[in-house]
């Protein structure tokens, strides 16, 4: 009998990676785990992806996806009269209401960069991602504190199980655009 051909079976184990993360956490994650929640066998995981770390990578690179594509969709900086920190706080507010596991899950995936290095330039593309989508409105100076001010502001959030502040969030960003002498 011949190999069954499977041209979805990478993105099925890229994806049951991250429902086993977001059930187990990063620590529940292997490559016996994902095969079993993915139902293939054990060597396709790792003929795809032959390092745990590899797999992160990719799980990693999948959930970048989230904040930075639902700001390109918007439009929000096609529009120079739009009030981008009131814009931003409003779509933050939005992705972080989405579901809250898929969000700390993005954040979990991206903090285990700093224990796993193969993890790092997908992490930093993810700040690179937002910052370029924000640097058509400002300097990339002011972009990345604003990357910086929003991550801040997820992770508190996250961490402490307090409520997302918009009008707080709006009133950060407008702080950091107002300092950069950049109009809001």
């Amino acid at each position: 009998m011949g190999r069954r051909y499977d041209p979805e079976r990478r993105q099925r184990i890229i994806d049951a990676a991250l429902r086993v993360a977001a059930e187990k956490g990063i620590a529940g994650l292997s490559h016996r785990s994902v095969a079993a929640e993915a139902d293939v066998p054990l060597g396709s995981t790792t003929y795809h992806f032959r390092t745990l770390d590899d797999l992160l990578v990719a799980a990693l690179r999948q959930s970048n996806e989230g904040f930075a594509q639902l700001v390109r969709e918007r439009g929000v900086l096609q529009d120079p009269d739009a009030d981008l920190p009131a814009e931003l706080a409003a779509l933050l507010g939005e992705w972080a209401a989405g579901r809250r596991e898929r969000v700390e899950l993005e954040y979990e995936l991206y903090l285990a960069a700093l224990r796993r290095p193969a993890l790092r330039p997908v992490a930093a593309e993810w700040c690179e991602g937002v910052g370029e989508v924000l640097r058509e409105r400002t300097d990339p100076v002011t972009a990345r504190g604003m990357v910086a001010m929003m991550d801040g502001i997820c992770l508190q959030v996250l961490l402490t199980g307090a409520e997302y502040d918009e009008a707080y969030t709006r009133e950060m960003l407008g702080r950091v655009l107002a300092s950069a002498g950049a109009p809001s």
